[in-house]
């Protein structure tokens, strides 16, 4: 087998098993918090097909002829200063936009759903300015979802907004809202599986009238033509050795099988980033979703 299929075999693998392992036994049921953490607010991402200015950005950090990364302790430096307008005690929102490093389709249509959602920005954290010369700014975090590197866009913070939690019972037989549907495209750190309390991307946003927080109800049609997990054919109505019934049943025949559901934390164009707040089992990219 050539090296390179190999490889591509063994990090799917690797991926997919990582995936199930962060979400194995995650939660049934919504936690007793009201709203979202700050973490999940300002370290969720978005995805966005309308390019990010990036003319301010992080060009250092203390100890950098050794680090090629930098810890929230560290005093970072950015490439604007007095002659730009920064003031001791600006805050900042570090972004870097991100791409999947072993693109492998999943499901039929990812490939045309990511492209349309446009760039995935990850979140890095949140600066606070602690010293400003003429040309260049000192700060350190104050928020750090992850190692900060040179060359990640700084763009002035904005307070997000918070939801709230809605206090209703999740119902597995809910039936179809009529409203608009959509995919999860990919979760966070482009997971294929996933599970409550992580994050999700789906593609449906604000120029399809979606809104901070809203509700998306996630579920998966039996015997569809478009699996996300390998299986024999049919095996929604007959398995060899273990039963048949004397027609066949397809999706269409068969009650939807609903997994649970998420809150909308940010809006792009043509995505949204979710938090799972409750799932009956392992979400797949590929499953299905509906504004409730």
């Amino acid at each position: 087998m050539p090296e390179k299929m190999s490889y591509r075999i063994l990090s799917s693998g690797l991926k997919i098993l990582l995936s199930l392992a962060m979400c194995a036994g995650v939660a049934a049921a919504q936690t007793s918090r009201t709203t979202p953490t700050d973490a999940d607010v300002y370290c969720s991402g978005a995805a966005t097909d309308q390019a990010i200015p990036n003319d301010t950005y992080i060009i250092s950090g203390e100890n950098s002829r050794y680090k090629n990364t930098f810890l929230p302790s560290d005093y970072i430096y950015l490439n604007h200063g007095q002659a730009q307008g920064v003031k001791v005690g600006d805050q900042f929102e570090v972004l870097r936009p991100v791409k999947d490093m072993n693109p492998d389709r999943w499901f039929k249509w990812q490939e045309q759903l990511n492209k349309a959602m446009g760039t995935l920005y990850q979140d890095i954290g949140i600066l606070r300015v602690v010293h400003v010369s003429e040309k260049v700014a000192t700060a350190q975090a104050q928020v750090a979802c992850d190692l900060m590197q040179r060359g990640d866009i700084v763009r002035p913070y904005t307070a997000r907004p918070v939801p709230q939690f809605h206090n209703v019972k999740f119902d597995p037989f809910a039936p179809p809202s009529g409203k608009k549907t959509a995919m999860i495209v990919y979760g966070k750190d482009w997971t294929v599986a996933t599970g409550g309390s992580r994050i999700v991307y789906v593609n449906l946003g604000s120029a399809q009238g979606v809104q901070v927080g809203n509700y998306f109800r996630v579920f998966r049609y039996q015997g569809a033509h478009s699996e996300t997990l390998y299986q024999m054919a049919d095996t929604e109505y007959k398995v060899y050795g273990f039963g048949s019934t004397p027609v066949k049943y397809t999706w269409e025949d068969l009650p939807r099988q609903v997994l649970g559901e998420g809150i909308v934390l940010r809006t792009g164009p043509n995505s949204s980033t979710v938090l799972l707040t409750t799932a009956r089992e392992e979400i797949f990219a590929g499953d299905y979703v509906e504004l409730e």
